[in-house]
């Protein structure tokens, strides 16, 4: 996310990962629950500050 400089989507963090979409819905759910991420809009995510 850091390196992308915008807020993206799970698919977009897939497609620039090469890691499945189940794997990367899985990591966004555990990083929201520990509040490392944010959604400055929706279904877009960023790093919480």
């Amino acid at each position: 996310m850091h390196e992308i400089g915008e807020p993206v989507n799970a698919g977009k963090i897939s497609e620039v990962t090469g890691l499945d979409r189940k794997v990367v819905d899985k990591a966004f759910d555990a990083l929201k629950k520990e509040g490392a991420i944010v959604s400055p809009v929706r279904c877009k995510w960023e790093p919480a500050k």
